[in-house]
Parts: structure tokens; sequence; C-alpha cells
């Protein structure tokens, strides 16, 4: 948007443009052109020293802090190293005298560089208008953004990693006599190899692996995050009759700087989406009030509904 229109014309400020090495080819002094075209995007530069004067153009002090203020960070420090600020001056005056040479050959008068520049312009125009329109900040309630946490569960990284295993029954007496058996020593992997019902974890001793919260019974989840490494919780039993006898094999920190990293990336998702809400929303307001009507060759594009 306007970050790209004026980055167009800033990139020109911080280019190298000596007149000893570099030759002037059309495409640089057309893009000379469309750089200065915007010159009034300059401050005013009335009772401002003036540094240099390139055949009769001067070139202020106020000018030239203006440039030199919208150059990035990076090539400002790139200059330091190759010149400092006589160095930037010395590119301003190749600047200039690119330019003047573009007016000479009348490329300021180009058809092609004034449909360039007044689509730049409509872009700035259009920038500002929503810069207007989105100006106030959108405060998203902590119980939203949790909800939206939560509905993004599956890309998040588990703040523990947490192994456990389980050995799964529906008969409550068996479920009581292997708890009590456990209590007594036993192996808890050869008890559910033995009497675990859920085949795909029975073969490995009921380990399931890596537990990720919400992946199981709400009465099992709230049970395994309150066991601690090495313990067996009570039979379990669901609303759906299984009975769980989870075992918790560990329980390790995650990875908590990936985790807040991928939290704010899903904040300023649910910004985003909030922000393009309020610019639809303002959009279908202003085509309720206008009137528009497609004339008779919108068919070549109207009829072209992609695939």
């Amino acid at each position: 948007m306007i970050a790209k229109a004026l980055g167009f014309l800033r990139g020109g400020t911080h280019v190298a443009l000596s007149t000893q090495h570099s030759a002037l080819s059309i495409g640089v002094i057309l893009s000379a052109c469309l750089m200065l075209a915007f010159a009034s995007c300059a401050p005013a530069s009335q009772d401002s020293p003036v540094l240099v004067i390139v055949n009769g153009k001067p070139i202020t002090q106020r000018e030239f802090d203006f440039r030199w203020s919208e150059l990035p960070e990076s090539t400002k420090i790139r200059y330091q190293k190759e010149g400092g600020k006589r160095k930037f001056l010395d590119d301003l005056i190749g600047r200039e005298l690119l330019m003047q040479q573009a007016r000479k050959l009348g490329l300021d008068q180009s058809q092609t560089i004034r449909e360039h520049l007044q689509r730049l312009k409509e872009q700035a125009i259009l920038d500002e208008l929503l810069q207007q329109v989105l100006k106030n900040q959108i405060e998203i309630p902590k119980d939203e953004l949790e909800a939206y946490y939560a509905a993004h569960d599956a890309v998040l990284p588990a703040p523990d990693r947490i192994e456990v295993a389980q050995i799964v029954t529906r008969n409550e007496f068996a479920a009581k006599d292997i708890k009590r058996m456990l209590d007594e020593g036993m192996d808890f992997a050869k008890l559910a190899q033995r009497y675990s019902t859920d085949k795909e974890t029975r073969s490995k001793g009921g380990e399931l692996g890596l537990y990720r919260k919400g992946s199981a019974d709400p009465q099992v989840d709230a049970v395994i995050l309150k066991l601690r490494p090495g313990h067996v919780s009570e039979p379990i039993k669901t609303e759906s009759g299984v009975i769980y006898i989870i075992k918790l094999i560990s329980r390790e920190p995650g990875d908590t700087k990936a985790v807040h990293a991928l939290r704010e990336r899903l904040r300023q998702e649910l910004y985003g989406e909030k922000r393009r809400k309020d610019f639809e929303d303002y959009l279908a307001r202003l085509r309720a009030t206008a009137t528009v009507r497609m004339a008779d060759a919108s068919r070549h594009v109207t009829e072209d509904t992609g695939h």
C-alpha cells in the first residue's frame, strides 16, 4: 500500500548514483524522473540554507535532512562506512544531474510516466483514507482471544511434553482389581498387555506416547493434568461407560518461546481479521449509498468467473 509507494521513492534516495561509474541508461533516467516528480513530498525549502547548487538548482539543508531521514537504518549505516553524509550529498548531486538530463529529454512529459505517477498518487490517497477509517485501535477481549487460541490448538505446541500410558476396560470390578494389583507393585505395562481392551496401545504396554491436552475425555484430561510423574490414577469412569486407569510416565517443560511466538502470531491473525471486517463494513456502507451500473463491455470480465 502506502509503504510500497513511498518505498519506491525512498529507494531512489539511497542508491549510490555516481556520474563517474554509472552509465546513463534510459531505464535509470526514467527511474530518476519518477522519483523526483514527487519532489513536492519533501518539505518546503524556504528559509533553509543552500548546501549546493547544481546547474542553478539548489539543494537545501531541509531537503537533505528530509531525504536522509527517509533512509532505512541499514542504508544509513552503509553510508557511515562509505563516506557519511558527504557521500550521500554526492549521491543527491548525481540524482539531480540525472533528473535534469531526464527533463532535457522530455521524459517528465512521458505519458507512461504520467500514468504511473497517477496510479502511485491514487494508491497513496487510498492508503491515507484507510489509515483514517481504521485509525481506532482494536481491543480484543481476553475470553475471545483464548477462544481463538483454543480453536487453533492443533497448531500450538503443548506447553508441557507429557507421556502417559493407559489401561482401558468397561468392567468396574476388573478396574478395581487391576488398581489393587498396581498398588501391590505389579508392572503397569504387563497388566495393560493382559487386561486392557484398547487394541492400539495394549501391545505397547498401554503407552500413548506424547499426550496433547484435549485429546481425551474431559474427565481423563483433568486427571492427567494433575498427576505427578510415576503415579497411577484411580479408575476413571467416563460418560461413555469406558473406564481408564492412567499412569503419568513423564512431564517435561515444553518450548515456551515457540508457544509464545505462535500465540502472538495467532493474536495478529485475529487482529487482522477484525481489521479486515471493519474495512469490509465500511466498504459495504459506501456501496449501499452508491449507484453502480455495469456497462455492456463489462460482460467480457463478468463472464470470466475463474475455475
